[in-house]
């Protein structure tokens, strides 16, 4: 890009799909191009049902320190839920079609349970372990009620700092957060009532709103959209990567806790 087009354009980037450490990756990446190009105005284009607990707390944090150097405006797409709001909670500004998906604040905690399985085919395990609690949520056992117990405790933990940051990002109290923050999830009209989103409208009204807020000519700010590399098997298998992406999703996060909406 000339110089002299950073300071009349707004950047744009996609957090599509789910939030993952290659998501992340990309993100974070894509954000130091946007601080180091000097653009007036970001506008983060959000689809996604959630993620990781992790990822999506580096990706809000990598955005909130923009807000000091430029406007930063979040767009909600079809579904930006759990994680998807989480990282939006990292903008100044968020606005969402009448009909999008949003909400689903809470954390999920799953595990594979195949002990059944493992039985029929005749499959043990021997374990030896430093502590009662060193192979929790094995996938060869059910939990017992102390596990529960504690991996409880581990989801209330990180359900309140979800709750926390949504409060700080949207001026709410964490009363008036906890009181919708149950799972549930909303239309982008009720996530209005509800103080999660600042307005309605399209990415375009986004744009326009981002140009607004940073002084820009409405007509000639245009969106320059930052696109990281597509990752290799994209370009190999571009019919089977978004499946494979989300097996590897699926074993790489069991057992940890989720800001992911389950629909």
């Amino acid at each position: 890009m000339f110089p002299f087009f950073k300071n009349k354009q707004i950047a744009r980037i996609e957090i599509i799909g789910v939030i993952d450490r290659m998501m992340r990756n990309r993100t974070l990446e894509a954000l130091e191009k946007v601080e180091r190009e000097k653009f007036p105005a970001l506008v983060v284009r959000i689809d996604s049902p959630g993620g990781t607990v992790v990822d999506s707390q580096e990706i809000c944090q990598a955005l909130k320190q923009l807000q000091s150097k430029m406007k930063v405006v979040s767009s909600f797409g079809n579904i930006s839920a759990s994680g998807g709001v989480y990282v939006a909670m990292g903008t100044q500004y968020v606005m969402a079609n009448p009909g999008t998906i949003t909400g689903s604040i809470g954390v999920i905690l799953r595990g594979n349970n195949l002990e059944r399985l493992l039985d029929k085919v005749g499959v043990s395990f021997k374990v030896v372990k430093s502590g009662p609690y060193k192979d929790i949520l094995s996938f060869d056992r059910a939990p017992t009620a102390e596990e529960i117990a504690i991996l409880q405790q581990l989801i209330d933990s990180s359900y309140s700092q979800f709750v926390k940051v949504v409060a700080q990002g949207r001026n709410l109290t964490e009363e008036a957060v906890r009181a919708f923050a149950d799972g549930r999830v909303f239309t982008g009209e009720q996530g209005l009532e509800l103080g999660l989103i600042d307005r309605l409208g399209t990415e375009e009204d986004a744009r326009l709103w981002a140009a607004e807020l940073a002084g820009l000519d409405p007509k000639s700010a245009k969106f320059y959209t930052i696109k990281p590399p597509k990752p290799l098997l994209n370009r190999v298998l571009p019919g089977g990567a978004a499946l494979w992406q989300w097996l590897r999703f699926e074993v790489e996060t069991s057992g940890l806790p989720l800001w992911m909406w389950h629909g």
